[in-house]
């Protein structure tokens, strides 16, 4: 479950000791502030990439990328001391591992996604290679948002294990592998059968599976429509500029008397055509939020997956209660209600001796103690599962409507901008043709 074998987790404090909060609702608490997020208490920076090479698990050699963490207390720089970062290396892999000791740990939460490992959605002129420097940069980026969003987060900043990250580059990992959290982790195919099999699905969660995929097609058809739109204003806004510069080049050199407003009207069409690089790879920053949302609709699967597979071993769990109940009424009144081998088999040699029916008798109250138990185990479970992912998905879409209304709105003002600069290129053009 969500809590380690103690039923004690240890939370980050502002002097970087360690409190317990677990099953007795302190998890709730801090659900409900955000005012003991480590991001408060420390500044956090992927500030540069490096290109290492290295030998693999397997004596191979390879070509990887690490990335250079930077801490420093916010306490001391309130007071302005400025103190050095502390400064660590880590491996996108390490990243990962880190993410998925939170899925793991914490069932109930929208874990933020990572950045892609390999560049999706792009356009002919960007690289999808996963070595090269703008890509790199550009994970660089979305590495610093994971981390700063999971430091933000009520519950997810006071994990230990994210203070370890953040702190200790070596023996980190060990930590990790330490708490057990991957024999906790549900397998796919568990996951699988209780998306088909559970009978009584947690409503409220159903329609966020739903609002899940929708948000993941949308996404996805939005930047398929950036990807063209990329495509196509590069030709058009690039090819169109550059075609007449050389038109106005080659005119300029045989009609002497108009050389020179060709000329200008060359440059400011050449001006024009060499920005719209820098303007589509400005447009890179918005796809990758857009990316980053379309990630994130996987993570709100993932905890409506985990409701489904507790709701699944209750369903189970009941099942085999009433099954095991069933067997005791039939073993004291001697009745067998449903074909079965039992009853067949008491039919033919005659009813059990009383001492053994006495043995079973015993035996099966003891399973229905048992059962009983993990009924209402399970049961709170699942209601413990279904109220707190449900306000942390609410927290994640109050979230996710200010950062895309943001990233739009900023989006559809560069792209105003950057007809207004068409414009303004092409009235200049038509000035300098006019004066000839």
């Amino acid at each position: 479950m969500a809590e380690p074998e103690d039923g004690k987790r240890r939370s980050v404090t502002s002097n970087a000791e360690s409190d317990q909060s677990g099953p007795d609702g302190s998890l709730d608490k801090a659900m409900q502030t955000e005012g003991s997020c480590l991001l408060r208490r420390m500044e956090i920076c992927v500030s540069e990439a490096e290109k290492r090479s290295g030998r693999n698990a397997v004596s191979m050699q390879e070509t990887f990328t690490v990335y250079l963490l930077e801490t420093r207390s916010m306490e001391a720089i309130a007071e302005g001391l400025n103190p050095p970062p502390d400064c660590l290396w880590r491996r996108y892999s390490e990243f990962e591992l880190l993410r998925n000791y939170l899925i793991v740990t914490y069932p109930y939460i929208v874990v933020p996604p990572l950045p892609e490992k390999r560049a999706e959605f792009v356009w002919h002129k960007l690289s999808a290679d996963n070595m090269d420097p703008d890509f790199v940069e550009r994970r660089r980026i979305g590495l610093e948002n994971f981390l700063l969003r999971v430091a933000s987060h009520p519950v997810l900043s006071n994990e230990e294990m994210l203070y370890h990250f953040l702190t200790k580059e070596h023996g980190w990992k060990e930590m990790v592998f330490e708490t057990g959290f991957q024999a906790k982790a549900d397998s796919r195919l568990r996951a699988l059968n209780a998306t088909f099999r559970v009978r009584s699905p947690h409503k409220r969660l159903v329609e966020m599976k739903h609002y899940s995929d929708g948000l993941q097609s949308h996404t996805s058809q939005l930047l398929r429509a950036r990807t063209v739109s990329c495509y196509s204003s590069f030709s058009v806004n690039t090819n169109g500029p550059t075609v007449c510069m050389c038109l106005c080049s080659e005119w300029s050199a045989i009609e002497k008397e108009m050389g020179d407003g060709l000329q200008s009207a060359g440059h400011h069409m050449d001006a024009y055509a060499t920005s719209i690089d820098d303007i589509l790879e400005e447009e890179e920053h918005y796809a990758d939020q857009l990316k980053e949302y379309l990630s994130y609709a996987e993570a709100l699967r993932a905890v409506c997956r985990k409701h489904e597979l507790s709701q699944f071993e209750l369903e189970m769990a009941s099942q085999d209660l009433v099954s095991k109940k069933q067997q005791r009424e039939e073993l004291a009144t001697g009745m067998v209600r449903t074909f079965s081998l039992k009853g067949m088999t008491n039919k033919l040699f005659g009813q059990e001796a009383p001492e053994q029916r006495e043995a079973k008798l015993n035996l099966l109250e003891e399973l229905i103690a048992e059962g009983e138990e993990a009924v209402k185990e399970k049961t709170a479970e699942c209601q413990e599962h279904a109220v707190k992912a449900w306000a942390d998905i609410l927290r994640f879409k109050d979230q996710k409507d200010k950062d895309l209304l943001e990233a739009l709105i900023s989006y559809a003002l560069m792209q105003i901008s950057m007809c207004k600069k068409g414009i303004q290129v092409w009235s200049n053009a038509r000035e300098c043709f006019l004066k000839m």
